[in-house]
């Protein structure tokens, strides 16, 4: 790759550390990004500066937003007694595209793994208890992975909520063992979702 000039090279390098991207996938990137018009370069680097400079966590769920509460959060339509945690925020886009769950969200930025260091305050779960103490929500729909770390999560979670006398009930068929939210389709999730059962 010496025969490019070292602008394209670090082009090239900088897209390659892009999960998913190869050396080739970015060598066709940067061929594009050079051919393209220079607005539409412009657009590109001006969006990718944009959402490092704008995009945080909400204060209510801990998804992302570009305001301190996210359009999920603060829409009065959505069903504010049920409350579904996930893993990430991408598990929680997975299930709005699936249009099966109306109402709020808590994102656990992560699952427990004690072999790898990540205990109950590694995660955002006495945030969790906290919105449940408040007394709004009336049931939990535990939505982690169904790998070893998401079943142990859901458990260690319904059994830290169980005095609070609320309904607790877990995504149910259609989700693979092991499998991970982002990757099920849309019909499989809305299936699971609405299959979901008791913990």
């Amino acid at each position: 790759m010496n025969h490019y000039p070292s602008s394209i090279l670090k082009l090239i390098k900088s897209l390659s550390r892009l999960p998913g991207i190869g050396e080739k996938t970015a060598e066709r990137l940067a061929m594009h990004i050079l051919r393209a018009p220079r607005r539409e370069a412009e657009q590109l680097s001006s969006s990718i500066v944009e959402v490092k400079d704008k995009i945080r966590l909400c204060s209510v769920c801990f998804g992302l937003s570009d305001t301190d509460i996210c359009n999920i959060c603060s829409n009065r339509t959505r069903t504010s007694s049920i409350l579904c945690v996930v893993e990430q925020p991408a598990d929680m886009v997975a299930i709005e595209k699936s249009g099966s769950f109306t109402g709020l969200y808590h994102i656990l930025e992560g699952v427990l793994s004690p072999m790898d260091g990540i205990g109950p305050d590694n995660i955002r779960i006495k945030e969790l208890i906290s919105r449940i103490s408040q007394g709004e929500i009336k049931e939990v729909v535990l939505a982690t992975g169904t790998n070893v770390e998401g079943e142990a999560t859901a458990a260690y979670i319904a059994e830290r909520i169980e005095n609070y006398r609320i309904k607790v009930t877990r995504i149910a068929s259609g989700v693979p063992i092991g499998g991970d939210l982002k990757y099920v389709d849309q019909v499989t999730l809305k299936k699971a979702m609405e299959t979901r059962h008791a913990v």
